[in-house]
């Protein structure tokens, strides 16, 4: 990759995010948004109003962030299970986290209320999921990828059953409404406090994959090859899982269900740079924040009532794909 497209690539989300800060019903000018995040470090005469100062630090600013984070995390944990599967047409939800997370946030939100306990039960169920994934598919035993996906399968559809139920003894004056409009997806709620809650994690997450995301390129090899290369296949493999697992979980505790991100931006990616893991999951990084932040921006901009973000990702997101399928058959693009 040239460096001036590596330049671009990492600019791409910081330049969408200056000019989506100040976009919305209560629009800031380019020049003083900047002026505000500056003020921030640097001594500036102030010549803005404290109502701009607010939407721009407490309102937006988390919010970008936290879409910036999502997008990235996402789409590295997509691009992640679509190299270790060695399949485009899985995404960063195959192993059961998002339904595990959303049910743990629907119960969250049933029991409690919407907020940070939500959150928390949310982050919980979707780790526990891959753990009842692994338990399906035997723990201990060495495990065909066939094996993890069916168990993956199993786990979506049982979490996705207590979804329904909670969803039918929830009251549907409050408790319902809440439910289904987290379970589509927004950030229309993101804080600091959020962003604390998750950053970190997909952070965590996203590092370890671009760690190990040269290796990631082996596990597409006969697995005596790859132990010949001093590669434990079954460790890496798990390493690989946990860290899209804790990606994945985070983004959907905070944001709900954001699909197609993490099935669309790894294609892209392979349509820039290729195969190779090593280069396809920092762009996937780069293209999923900027892409995730447009759809945000648009979401609570163009209309009087803000959009779910699922809405948004499945109409561009299905049409694509589609025309990727047309193109491709179903392999690599």
């Amino acid at each position: 990759m040239k460096l001036w497209t590596k330049i671009t690539l990492f600019l791409l989300p910081i330049v969408i995010a200056l000019v989506s800060i100040g976009i919305g019903r209560f629009s800031v000018d380019f020049t003083t948004t900047v002026q505000i995040l500056l003020s921030q470090v640097f001594p500036i005469e102030q010549t803005w109003t404290e109502m701009e100062e607010t939407v721009v630090m407490q309102i937006r600013l988390p919010r970008i962030i936290l879409a910036i984070l999502i997008g990235a995390g996402l789409s590295i944990a997509g691009a992640s299970f679509q190299g270790m599967f060695a399949n485009p047409l899985v995404s960063a939800d195959i192993l059961g986290v998002a339904s595990g997370a959303a049910f743990g946030a629907s119960l969250g939100i049933l029991l409690i209320g919407n907020g940070i306990a939500a959150q928390g039960l949310a982050l919980v169920f979707g780790l526990l999921a891959i753990v009842f994934t692994n338990i399906i598919g035997g723990v201990g035993k060495k495990m065909p990828v066939f094996m993890l996906v069916l168990a993956g399968i199993v786990t979506t559809a049982l979490f996705e059953a207590l979804i329904s139920l909670i969803k039918f003894v929830a009251d549907p004056e409050e408790k319902l409404p809440a439910i289904t409009y987290w379970l589509m997806g927004s950030l229309g709620t993101a804080s600091y406090q959020d962003l604390w809650l998750a950053g970190p994690l997909i952070v965590i997450g996203g590092g370890i994959l671009l760690a190990v995301r040269w290796r990631i390129n082996l596990l597409t090899l006969p697995e005596d090859e790859a132990r010949s290369l001093g590669i434990s296949v079954g460790k890496l493999k798990w390493v690989v899982i946990f860290a899209a697992t804790l990606v994945t979980a985070a983004s959907v505790a905070v944001a709900g269900i954001v699909g197609w991100v993490g099935l669309i931006i790894p294609h892209v990616a392979r349509m820039l740079v290729g195969n190779n893991n090593e280069r396809v999951l920092p762009v996937s990084v780069a293209l999923g924040g900027a892409y995730l932040l447009i759809i945000d921006t648009v979401a609570r901009s163009v209309t009087a009532t803000e959009i779910p973000l699922s809405i948004l990702t499945a109409i561009i997101g299905a049409p694509f794909f589609a025309i990727l399928l047309r193109k491709t058959g179903g392999g690599w693009s």
